[in-house]
């Protein structure tokens, strides 16, 4: 038997009956008129047999697939057919016993259950009803949302896709319904591959290349059905206008604006628009007029490309963040640190300003730093001047202090004759112009009151390194050839003169309420005459120090802050634009000098003899503003309102209160370090190693005296290097005084201890300090002037003198000599009963230093 074909009319007539069968269609009228023969029997059995076969596979795959659903139908179903089944024999029930003639109340009641269980029934049958209409509705949109999705058709999408949502929140279902719950999960999976083929379009036609600095922007692209503006509707629906202009813009300065604005590269590139794209390219020169003209140029094809929404955030993200970086590296730096190149700056105000027309004209705003710049040109003038001010103190005092220098300190003093010929013993010099006290006349003589005055120098703000030291400084003050007045014995004359000097703030001329371990050292005046008429004069005493490399450019800067604000001050400036900032330039010496005061310590610190330096060059500071404060006030070369403009008393007095306090933190530093090499808390005579210990405490006096000394003034030197034995004797005695009791053998250690430290007697030698060469006789008999400069130097060697003394000589000590000038009886009967036995020969020279508490009156 052959077999039928589609096309032979046996196989028509197998598809005819097949498709009758399965989809209840009629044949078509050439099909329905063959003629049916034998043949086409098996043809249609066989084509019936293969549909069947195909829709049981396709019912058994449907099956599987909805089995669970299915499952659920069928139960739920079940329960409707159970409850209609239910329904209608409750119904005739009820319908029974209203026909019948009497009816108890509880039949009543139990048949208005059954019909309000009824009704429920009914009411849950219909929401059931609607809620799968709805579910079946829901399901078809997001069908048409995959069909706009595949054809990139995203505003169809995202329409569908939002009315899905409202269809989908109208359904008369908790939304813990499995169903619900699997259609919300396919709606979002839907809306983001959506956002996925958005994300494509979009960058289709935006594309920026950061590594190749180029941007293209295309309204519209071939082959692609959304349009740039209907990007922008996609970006509100998800809701990433924001979020996407401000990665846009953060891209864009990538690419151009970066790059373009990095000042620190030497060639910059240049923008170049061509058609849709906007890149880098050539080269541009670094002025702030190129810089303008290019960036209008990017924002102009940015506003001509972009939809109005997207064009509305340029403000807000770009112009906010652009015109910072444009204000603090490229227009900071076009503004001068000096009153030269005022032409260009006036020009880049000019420039800034037009660059802000363009940009409003562009509809582009946030603009008002950039215009609140080119309107505060003086505050904009004097920030920088600031600026650099400061900046130049940090520079100059992180390159340390460089190369030390000596400086005169120049005083004038009145004097008499007696006074002037110990300073000329002490070392003092005396300038040349005032000559010797044999210029005064051929008398010798001058009235009190009426002196000489020598031709003060002229003062300047910087300071030339002092003039050689003069050979013989008696014979240049004239006062070597006369004879010195006749005294009693030399060696009472001295003690007595060294117990006059014992206190060293009278020396100096410090206050009642100094302290003579945080003394500041000035020039010392010399002590009044007793002479009822003394000869008297006036003369200029110099004396030399030295200072860093760091005073010279804070007074430089200082001088050129001033200068710059007067020249302000005058009709050349009348029309510039900072000429409003003059006064604004007389007040930053103030925090050139504050910034130096707060940050020096930091870097003298580490050199040796470092706060030493900064005492000296805080104290130069002070004299040099001193002297430039005075001579600006005589200027007559620039106006009233300048000169009273400059106002720097407060800073002197801050400058020298900070150079005390350097001075000051110094000694107390070394004072510390000089009681904790003694012991410390500890007494010093107690230790194992007192030897050793007051040695090291000797060798760090004497290192600091070598360090200081060609540092400080020689007024200095003595004082600090004074303070600082004064502290090592003043550690001792308290330890000695303190001790339960003193042996023989003791006080023989502790004499050799102290005599240890008197050795320091050498540091104060006037040979030392004399500027003429002395013969070995006169070296060899010089007295150390130790005394005058610690207060308790003597009283430390006759402490020594006590310990090696007997009973006799102690006595003689208090009784005839000088010991009372130095310690007072309750100290000295300490002494004697810490040395010596209690006897009847001890009680007696108690009771005679008692009797004599003052036995030199």
């Amino acid at each position: 038997m052959a077999v039928a074909t589609p096309d032979s009319p046996a196989g028509q007539i197998a598809q005819a009956l097949v498709d009758f069968s399965v989809e209840g269609a009629f044949p078509e009228e050439s099909v329905s008129s063959l003629a049916v023969d034998s043949d086409a029997l098996p043809a249609a059995i066989e084509a019936l047999a293969s549909a069947k076969s195909k829709l049981q596979a396709e019912i058994h795959i449907i099956n599987e697939e909805t089995a669970d659903d299915v499952r659920t139908w069928k139960t739920n179903a079940q329960s409707v057919q159970d409850d209609i089944i239910r329904s209608k024999a409750l119904a005739n029930d009820i319908l029974k016993q209203s026909e019948a003639p009497q009816a108890s109340g509880k039949a009543i009641e139990e048949a208005e259950a059954r019909v309000a269980f009824i009704a429920r029934e009914l009411d849950y049958n219909t929401q059931l009803r609607n809620a799968l209409r709805g579910i079946k509705a829901v399901n078809q949109i997001l069908d048409q949302v995959e069909q706009a999705r595949d054809e990139r058709r995203i505003l169809d999408a995202l329409h569908l896709l939002e009315r899905s949502w409202k269809e989908l929140d109208a359904v008369p279902v908790n939304k813990s319904c499995r169903a619900i719950k699997l259609l919300d999960i396919r709606a979002f999976e839907l809306k983001s591959d959506v956002h996925q083929v958005f994300d494509h379009v979009w960058n289709t036609l935006i594309r920026v290349d950061i590594e190749g600095h180029k941007v293209s922007i295309s309204d519209t692209k071939e082959g692609e059905a959304m349009s740039l503006s209907d990007a922008v509707i996609g970006l509100k629906a998800y809701k990433e206008v924001d979020q996407r202009a401000a990665q846009l813009w953060h891209d864009i300065d990538k690419a151009i604006l970066a790059p373009r604005l990095d000042i620190k590269q030497e060639n910059l590139p240049s923008v170049r628009i061509n058609e849709n794209t906007l890149e880098l390219g050539g080269t541009s020169d670094q002025s702030i007029e190129a810089v303008f003209r290019d960036l209008a140029q990017v924002l102009a094809f940015l506003v001509e490309k972009l939809p109005p929404d997207l064009v509305e955030t340029i403000s807000t993200v770009l112009i906010s963040g652009l015109i910072p970086t444009i204000t603090k590296t490229w227009l900071d730096l076009a503004v001068p640190s000096s009153l030269e190149e005022m032409d260009r700056f006036q020009a880049t105000i000019s420039t800034t300003k037009g660059f802000c027309t363009t940009l409003k004209a562009l509809g582009l705003s946030h603009l008002n730093e950039l215009q609140e710049w080119t309107e505060s040109a003086p505050r904009v003038w004097l920030s920088k001047r600031r600026e650099a001010a400061l900046d130049q103190i940090r520079t100059q005092l992180s390159q340390g202090l460089g190369a030390s220098k000596q400086v005169e300190r120049v005083e004038k003093q009145v004097v008499s004759k007696s006074e002037g010929q110990q300073l000329a013993a002490n070392g003092a010099t005396v300038a040349e112009d005032d000559g010797g006290w044999d210029a005064w006349g051929s008398d010798g003589e001058q009235e009190t009151g009426g002196q000489q005055t020598s031709k003060p120098a002229a003062k300047k703000l910087t300071t030339e390194p002092s003039a050689d030291v003069i050979d013989d400084a008696a014979d240049a003050w004239g006062w070597g050839e006369e004879n010195p007045e006749p005294e009693e014995s030399e060696e009472p004359q001295q003690k007595k003169q060294k117990h006059e000097e014992v206190d060293p703030t009278e020396a100096w001329g410090w206050g009642d309420d100094a302290q003579i371990d945080d003394a500041v050292p000035e020039p010392a005046p010399a002590a009044p005459s007793s002479s009822s008429k003394p000869q008297t004069r006036e003369l200029t005493f110099k004396e030399t120090y030295s200072i860093s490399s760091l005073p010279q450019p804070v007074l430089d800067l200082i001088a050129s802050l001033v200068e710059d604000g007067a020249a302000l001050t005058q009709g050349d400036y009348a029309n510039s634009p900072v000429a409003a900032a003059a006064a604004g330039l007389f007040g930053l010496p103030t925090l050139a000098l504050a910034m130096f005061r707060a940050v020096a310590p930091r870097y003298y610190a580490p050199d040796v003899g470092g706060n030493m330096f900064l005492y000296n060059d805080a104290t130069y500071l002070s004299e040099r503003l001193t002297e430039f404060a005075e001579e600006w006030a005589k200027r007559d070369n620039i106006g009233t309102r300048a000169r009273t403009m400059l106002r720097l008393d407060n800073d002197i007095k801050s400058m020298q209160s900070f150079a005390n306090r350097a001075y000051r933190n110094e000694m107390s530093i070394q004072k510390t370090v000089l009681r904790d090499l003694l012991g410390g808390e500890q007494n010093l005579i107690q230790q194992d190693d007192t030897e050793s210990c007051v040695s090291a405490a000797v060798a760090r006096v004497r290192s600091l005296a070598i360090a200081w000394e060609s540092i400080l003034s020689r007024s200095a030197w003595q004082q600090a290097v004074g303070s600082l034995v004064d502290a090592v004797a003043n550690k001792i005695i308290g330890d000695v005084m303190d001790l339960p009791g003193i042996g023989q053998d003791e006080a023989y250690n502790i004499a050799n201890h102290i005599a240890s430290v008197t050795a320091l007697d050498d540091l104060f030698l006037p040979s030392r300090f004399s500027q003429g060469v002395e013969s070995s006789g006169e070296v060899e008999n010089e007295v150390p002037t130790t005394a005058q400069y610690a207060g308790s130097w003597l009283r430390l060697k006759y402490l020594s003198e006590v310990l090696q003394s007997n009973l006799k000589d102690v006595r003689y000590l208090w009784l005839e000599s000088e010991l009372s000038l130095y310690f007072s009886a309750d100290e000295v009967v300490d002494l004697v009963n810490l040395s010596f036995e209690d006897n009847p020969r001890t009680r007696e020279v108690i009771r005679e230093i008692r009797a004599k508490p003052n036995p030199l009156g």
